[in-house]
């Protein structure tokens, strides 16, 4: 984020809520649509108002309005083509006039679920007044272009990416994903630069089937192989591979406990088999105990990290392990 922002981002002096973080930031403010790592960035402006129905005022409405033009002055024309209000009384006379307004200037039109134009309204984190966020984006940030084919447990992408940039990427790897299932983490390590080699295995048909439209819609087919074999067993030379990357099944959506008693430990093995002496790799699982219980006992592996994180709900982690020599 330093090399992006230099020292135009600071971390905001009013305090956020769970899962996310407030930032002041002076610059071009399209450099803030290629952040990977977030869910979504909105735009927050504060009024100083008991309530919302003072946001129809002249004075606050017009305050409202320039903040949704700079918000679509960042997308191409026309990428915004309907509005939707997310707040506590969203079906209240005073919303409903609020879109209805919002709709007359901005020439949007009202949506019945979340729209391109997303706008929360809601009571400051001290009560005190209200504020308005705008999404920057017409999309999420973390719904990517590139994602045509979709698998029920897909990896979050951001998530992906974050891995990929725990694994300290260089322009040299022979890259490595276990269990590659519809391939986002294979796309979102070529967000990060190129690499020497770049491999995804994966026991089932249909997901590499499923990747290969993912990998083609983002412009990768000529460089990422799809390859098809079981990850505790790979057709790959000892010590041939810099990084290691899996989103092993978490046993709920994908997979299950009892098959991850055998899979897990099959896989440390292999990885330990295939990865260099200086080698990284990165792993992601809602099965704590389990990949603890195992890196814990391991005569090959260190961890280097254990991240939790939010996903969906969910609190899986992130594992950055080193071999041990």
């Amino acid at each position: 984020m330093k090399l992006l922002f230099d020292d135009r981002l600071e971390r905001s002096n009013v305090p956020a809520r769970a899962g996310a973080l407030r930032f002041e930031y002076v610059g071009n403010p399209f450099q803030l649509l290629k952040l990977r790592t977030v869910q979504a960035i909105y735009f927050v402006q504060q009024y100083n108002v008991p309530r919302p129905k003072a946001l129809l005022g002249d004075e606050h409405f017009k305050k409202l309005l320039a903040q949704i033009i700079t918000v679509r002055d960042l997308s191409p024309k026309d990428a915004f083509k309907t509005l939707y209000i997310s707040a506590a009384g969203s079906d209240s006379s005073v919303m409903t006039r609020l879109k209805e307004e919002l709709a007359a200037k901005t020439g949007l039109a009202i949506a019945d679920e979340e729209g391109d134009l997303l706008i929360r309204v809601r009571k400051t984190k001290d009560g005190d007044g209200w504020e308005t966020l705008v999404r920057i984006s017409p999309r999420p940030q973390a719904t990517r272009a590139w994602r045509v084919c979709n698998r029920e447990g897909a990896l979050n992408a951001p998530v992906a990416y974050a891995m990929n940039v725990l694994s300290q990427p260089t322009d040299e790897d022979v890259y490595l994903n276990m269990g590659c299932g519809s391939g986002t983490l294979l796309i979102e390590r070529m967000a990060l630069g190129e690499v020497k080699s770049i491999v995804g295995y994966d026991h089932d048909p249909v997901a590499l089937e499923c990747a290969g439209k993912n990998i083609e819609a983002a412009g990768y087919s000529e460089i990422i192989k799809r390859r098809q074999g079981n990850i505790t067993d790979l057709p790959l030379s000892a010590k041939s591979v810099d990084v290691i990357t899996a989103d092993l099944p978490f046993g709920q959506l994908v997979g299950s406990h009892d098959d991850n008693l055998t899979l897990y430990p099959g896989l440390l093995n292999e990885a330990a088999r295939l990865l260099k002496p200086d080698g990284r790799m990165v792993l992601v699982s809602h099965e704590v105990r389990l990949l603890d219980s195992l890196l814990e006992n391991s005569a090959n592996w260190k961890i280097e990290q254990n991240l939790r994180i939010s996903v969906s709900g969910m609190h899986p982690r992130i594992w950055v392990l080193s071999r041990k020599q």
